[in-house]
């Protein structure tokens, strides 16, 4: 179904809350307590029998009572009622619906109900099972999450609404925004590849974040994310990558877990950067909004501490990036201007006792470097220059992120001193984490990101032959086998489709009895300098467990002479009729031939 209907999301004139309640224990309450919070402009209209208002806002008894059509629709009522107020919103004109409530499945019938009530009229449906959906550029927060989204660049598309609830209450301790914030539960319609499209069509947003436990229709997500991916980072968690955790996944979301490696070879098809911890995904989030792909990715670490260095640079080679080489030219300036002991390297330990100008001389010195990418300050508590003063140093040689126009990454290693430091570098705009490994984390997005950008946007040369395919012939292949019941090609089969498809197959030809395979075998042996014999049978799939398979054979008499006791060996584990019945050998050249 096109995503046309979804358009509303960006501009919501009018929302209806179906359950809204005057009780704060109620789920409609919430919801409509957080409209309120965020100040939407629009109409807001309450839907519940039992109220004439509620909040001040005139309530209404049911759907069909509105006085206008609302963009969306938020549903929080028994699973029972949804299917009816579904159909009641497709009469009235709704396109969105978001259904909060659980509990709509195939076992109770309330799924293809709700279906059935919504597809007629082209109302797409949210979840159900989902916080609700937030549009920071509307003030619109139609969820009952605790924390409310600021207005961003980031759009977050999420299965789960703990992790959205998560998300949100990070994002507003370190002044990260979203354009969208999107909740998918259940997915019995709108899913995430209809998110994906939706955002990757949307101007307001940069970089595009996924919690993902299942891809319902891969051929549609990877399309989606293919074509976002070639205008901006689609980056996504997909935990499950251990069995017990699948299982549980399955059992959060109702769906069949996937496999971690289907998953990882789905996300890496679609052009996905995938992160294996939250941690990773709030900082891919934050660093994709702050700088664009970075081609060459070559690290300079700036430090005040050997040690915290150390582990950056294994950080760094743990994630495949590079350590920037440092030119004669610079390492000449920094003899000028550091102690005699300084590391003479990179990274740059420029001792204990550096000062907060020593930090922001040395920055930008090593910043002028033609063979540095991109930097990272690391700084250990001291005396000499305590995190909070060296913070504002810092911020004070950096415009928007950079320093010498290159993305400065810092690291204030600590606690309470270290706290203010943080916040004053995050106040001047600059990335920061707390620990070195983070921060190489986000270095080793920003490159992933242009390799996969690379990727998607690689045009095979025109001077490339075109690839001839018999696709009617392989389907007429498969249409057959499946005739005859059966799951299993036989290798003559298997070797066809390959051949249909130009893969390079090897040689081989069929006998239907003894004297056959010695005149192929014959055939076979004036090219080849040894060929194999097989069993030929649609019922016998592992030839060697029955002797069926004879190797390096190089003469028509030793393949005639395999064919006959690959005879004696199958009659009598009761086999023969199979051979017999359906055509008997193959005799084929070797691989290494």
């Amino acid at each position: 179904m096109s995503i046309k209907n979804l358009a509303p999301l960006l501009h919501p004139q009018a929302i209806a809350i179906i359950g809204a309640s005057i009780s704060r224990e109620a789920v409609g309450n919430t919801i409509l307590r957080n409209v309120v919070r965020g100040g939407f402009a629009g109409d807001v209209w309450p839907v519940n029998p039992h109220y004439d208002s509620v909040m001040d806002f005139p309530c209404f008894a049911s759907v069909d009572r509105l006085p206008g059509t609302p963009d969306i629709a938020i549903i929080a009522t028994p699973p029972a009622t949804v299917p009816v107020i579904l159909r009641q919103l497709g009469e009235k004109g709704t396109r969105i619906a978001a259904i909060v409530t659980s509990g709509l499945t195939d076992d109770n019938g309330l799924k293809q109900a709700a279906l059935a009530a919504s597809k007629p009229y082209g109302l797409r449906i949210f979840g159900p099972n989902i916080i609700g959906l937030i549009v920071p550029a509307a003030r619109l927060d139609a969820s009952f999450a605790l924390t409310s989204a600021e207005r961003g660049s980031i759009g977050l598309l999420s299965q789960s609404g703990a992790i959205v609830s998560s998300l949100l209450d990070w994002a507003a301790d370190n002044g990260v925004g979203f354009s969208q914030v999107l909740s998918f539960g259940d997915m019995i319609d709108v899913d995430l590849g209809d998110g994906v499209d939706l955002l990757a069509a949307d101007p307001a947003t940069k970089t595009i974040i996924i919690y993902l436990e299942s891809i319902i229709n891969p051929r549609k997500f990877i399309s989606a994310a293919r074509a976002a991916g070639r205008l901006k980072p689609v980056i996504a968690i997909a935990p499950g990558r251990h069995a017990a955790a699948a299982k549980a996944a399955a059992t959060h979301t109702g769906a069949v877990a996937n496999d971690s490696r289907v998953m990882d070879a789905v996300l890496k098809r679609a052009g996905v950067i995938r992160v294996a911890e939250l941690s990773e995904l709030f900082d891919a989030a934050e660093i994709t909004a702050r700088f664009p792909p970075l081609p060459k990715a070559r690290l300079a670490v700036v430090t005040n501490g050997g040690g915290a260095g150390v582990i950056a640079v294994d950080s760094l080679l743990d994630k495949g990036e590079e350590l920037a080489m440092l030119t004669d030219e610079t390492l000449r300036k920094l003899d000028e201007m550091l102690p005699a002991g300084w590391s003479r390297s990179n990274p740059v330990d420029m001792m204990g006792d550096a000062t907060p100008q020593r930090y922001s001389s040395t920055l930008q010195t090593v910043a002028n470097d033609a063979k540095v990418d991109v930097l990272l300050a690391l700084h250990c508590p001291v005396q000499p220059a305590t995190p909070e003063l060296t913070a504002t140093a810092v911020a004070a040689c950096v415009d928007q992120g950079r320093v010498g126009g290159k993305p400065l990454l810092t690291c204030f290693l600590g606690g309470r001193e270290a706290r203010r430091a943080r916040r004053i570098v995050q106040d001047a705009g600059i990335a920061n984490y707390d620990l070195p490994a983070n921060a190489v984390a986000s270095l080793h997005i920003l490159a992933q990101w242009a390799r996969q950008q690379e990727h998607l946007t690689h045009i095979t040369p025109s001077t490339c032959e075109s690839l001839r395919i018999d696709r009617p012939k392989a389907l007429q292949i498969f249409e057959r086998v499946a005739a005859e019941g059966r799951r299993m090609l036989t290798e003559p089969e298997a070797k066809a489709v390959l051949a249909a498809y130009r893969v390079s197959v090897p040689d081989s030809l069929v006998a239907d009895s003894v004297p056959a395979v010695e005149h192929v075998a014959s055939s076979l042996l004036k090219r080849y300098s040894a060929i194999a014999v097989k069993v030929l049978s649609r019922q016998i799939t592992h030839k060697s467990d029955v002797g069926g398979v004879a190797l390096n054979l190089t003469s028509a008499d030793n393949a005639g002479r395999a064919a006959r006791d690959m005879e004696v060996a199958l009659a009598k584990l009761g086999l023969g009729e199979q051979l017999r019945s359906h055509q008997g050998w193959i005799a084929a050249c070797t691989v290494s031939e």
